[in-house]
């Protein structure tokens, strides 16, 4: 596989600096948004409603593409149907969202701006994403 580095680089960069802008990687406005009985703030929905609107034309562009445009094959999802690992794991996140009021990109730039908060979000992201793994291997040993 090649390497694209300044395309990532710059990618990334494009990435972390619209969750600053937005406030996706302010804890305090996520929660707010989330807070729905409480002092709500809707303003996430613009920025959600914004992503899914790229996507949306992101997806028709490459419909029927197996390369991306520097030549890398494109791996899309291919599972179509639930099944409990995803329901688990969407519970999972979202009750890790509500809590924390970080998703694991904005946590990764709000540690790049120094946020403690946030630190300790990522250390437990790390843990359990090793545990993950540790499972999956021990599960394909014993198959």
């Amino acid at each position: 596989m090649k390497t694209h580095f300044p395309t990532a680089f710059v990618t990334g960069l494009i990435f972390g600096l619209g969750l600053l802008v937005s406030g996706m990687a302010n804890p305090h406005k996520v929660l707010s948004f989330l807070d729905l009985a409480g002092d709500w703030d809707p303003s996430l929905a613009l920025v959600m409603l914004g992503a899914i609107a790229v996507s949306i034309i992101a997806f028709s562009f490459i419909r029927g593409r197996n390369q991306s445009l520097l030549g890398e094959p494109l791996r899309l999802p291919v599972k179509t149907r639930l099944d409990t690992r995803l329901v688990i794991g969407s519970l999972g996140f979202g009750i890790g969202w509500g809590l924390a009021g970080f998703c694991p990109g904005p946590a990764l730039v709000a540690l790049g701006a120094g946020e403690s908060k946030a630190a300790v979000f990522v250390a437990a992201m790390l843990t359990g994403m090793g545990l993950f793994e540790l499972l999956e291997k021990r599960k394909s040993a014993s198959h």
